[in-house]
């Protein structure tokens, strides 16, 4: 597959900008999260960015791959919609985590958003293993955030 670049930098820039977007709405609930407890394991705040800025990365290079595959147009108009989807919930969580503080709400959401991650993995698996393979970090991250959503919700 020969690579598109202005395509390629479009499919990473997307998940990108949201991820920005999102940080931007929320960063006046990141003083608040300093100061409520959490879980063991929470790791230090200068990790969430970096690790969001790997996983946005690594989740426009996998929808890249899906949208040059050479399948039907509908296998991957349904790969790319549920990849949509999960980059929508992916987008409102912080909102309802950090601004709303609506922790029990935020981990019923990040329960939808990972099943709706391991969905787009399996379709993206399913026309490239490569693509769904580069979600496998995310699935994970988002395994996490939710263990620590869960903490946070027991312990405040």
């Amino acid at each position: 597959m020969k690579t598109d670049w202005k395509k390629l930098l479009i499919a990473v820039a997307i998940p990108l900008a949201v991820g920005g977007l999102a940080a931007y709405i929320t960063r006046g609930g990141f003083s608040a999260f300093e100061t409520i407890k959490k879980p063991f394991l929470s790791p230090p705040a200068w990790l969430f960015p970096v690790a969001w800025t790997l996983l946005y990365t690594l989740m426009g290079i996998a929808s890249y791959r899906i949208y040059c595959q050479v399948t039907t147009y509908e296998k991957r108009k349904n790969a790319l919609t549920i990849y949509f989807i999960q980059l929508f919930f992916n987008f409102v969580w912080p909102i309802i985590f950090f601004n709303i503080e609506e922790y029990l709400f935020a981990f019923i959401w990040i329960l939808a958003l990972w099943a709706l991650i391991f969905l787009c993995l399996q379709r993206f698996k399913e026309i490239d293993k490569i693509a769904g393979w580069l979600l496998i970090p995310y699935l994970a991250w988002v395994a996490f955030a939710a263990y620590l959503n869960l903490g946070i919700f027991i312990l405040n």
